[in-house]
């Protein structure tokens, strides 16, 4: 279920670009992962990481202005 839960969070920041520009300024996995379950989501950041693996992503920070390229679409 945490997986499902994980994948929607991701599927919802790829169609939102204010989800995305939201979640991309925070910086610590911990706090991002707790900003998630604030708006709904249930996940951990370990499940969080085991389905970034999974899909190839990376929750680092890329360019200027920093982003994350883990959002699906």
């Amino acid at each position: 279920m945490a997986k499902k839960n994980v994948e929607e969070f991701l599927i919802a920041g790829g169609e939102s670009q204010e989800m995305r520009n939201r979640y991309d300024a925070i910086r610590p996995m911990a706090e991002f992962v707790s900003t998630a379950v604030a708006d709904g989501y249930d996940f951990s950041a370990e499940e969080l990481e085991a389905v970034l693996k999974e899909s190839g992503d990376s929750f680092d920070l890329i360019g200027n202005p920093a982003k994350r390229q883990i959002w699906w679409k």
